[in-house]
């Protein structure tokens, strides 16, 4: 009897330590949680050294032991690789042969006193896929992430077979919001940052809300100093769409508050014989929150022979 007293005693200590970690850094635990998944999914998580900078990659490959297609998968400002967690897993057991760096000043990756423009960040990816000895892959991005693959393909077309760009930015359009939206300083600025990057949002306990804080402003020098240049309209793409010659897939969330759709569709216009994907019902956050149908378009497209030129296609929003 005494020992079983003693057992529960621990798994009660046990609990209230767990829910003590949980309590007072979150975040801590829901990595740890995302890291094990993409591990246990045969995801691995590694360092490269570019540039004289220690950048963190995901890579996966296809589980049959092929050695699969190359899909460079490039995160957008504030982001890191583990966005990427549930299309990683899926795009390799499509057969490709997948790549997710953190970007210089994100994520794991080293944080060096540098500009974080998008052209320095693009050239992070040119340097990255000679570290990984990659002559050419398929190229992704999502947001800031689209804007740096859509320069990539431009400045250097050799690299790129394949484009596909998740709610990017690039081109101008008229913000809704500040660009004091992206480094909250209380609970109050990450719900409404949450707000606007998906049409579902909930509603934060202030614990988690607190943690969001406290990691946002460890890295909001360098958030800033992003947005700082993607304001100041050196890289923006608007008049020089039309140079890029690669197969492109446009893919948006219809209910983007961050980047509207209008702007995908000009993108898609500007592009010569793009294909256009709109996915109802989802927001910024399309490749996280809607990753099922994102999964789905992007395969039919990098799969297509021969290679899409001008398709449409408008998944419906999917079940909640």
């Amino acid at each position: 009897m005494r020992r079983f007293w003693r057992g529960l005693a621990g798994l009660v200590l046990l609990l209230l330590i767990a829910g003590a970690v949980f309590y007072w850094n979150p975040l801590w635990v829901n990595d740890q949680q995302i890291r094990y998944s993409l591990w246990r999914h045969g995801v691995r998580s590694s360092y490269v050294e570019v540039d004289g900078h220690r950048l963190h990659s995901y890579e996966a490959a296809p589980p049959d032991g092929s050695a699969g297609t190359p899909l460079l998968l490039v995160h957008g400002l504030g982001a890191r690789g583990e966005d990427w967690g549930a299309l990683l897993p899926a795009l390799a057991a499509k057969g490709f042969h997948v790549y997710a760096p953190d970007l210089l000043g994100y994520g794991r990756s080293d944080s060096p006193d540098i500009s974080y423009s998008i052209s320095l960040e693009e050239q992070t990816v040119v340097d990255y896929m000679q570290a990984m000895h990659l002559a050419h892959a398929h190229v992704a991005g999502w947001s800031m992430g689209g804007w740096i693959a859509m320069k990539l393909t431009l400045d250097h077309p050799q690299l790129v077979d394949r484009l596909v760009v998740y709610d990017s930015a690039g081109v101008y359009f008229p913000a809704a919001e500040t660009a004091d939206i992206f480094t909250p300083n209380d609970v109050a600025g990450v719900q409404r940052l949450l707000n606007v990057l998906t049409p579902h949002p909930k509603p934060l306990p202030d614990f988690v809300g607190r943690a969001v804080v406290r990691r946002n402003q460890q890295m909001a020098w360098v958030i800033h100093r992003s947005v700082t240049a993607m304001m100041d309209g050196r890289d923006l793409l608007d008049f020089k769409l039309h140079g890029i010659q690669r197969p492109t897939l446009v893919m948006w969330g219809g209910r983007d508050d961050l980047i509207p759709l209008e702007a995908g569709q000009r993108i898609h216009a500007s592009i010569p014989g793009s294909s256009m994907a709109v996915v109802e019902g989802c927001g910024h956050l399309m490749p996280a929150e809607c990753w099922q149908p994102a999964l789905e378009g992007t395969v039919e497209f990098l799969r297509a022979e021969p290679a899409m030129v001008g398709a449409k296609r408008v998944f419906p929003a999917p079940a909640e």
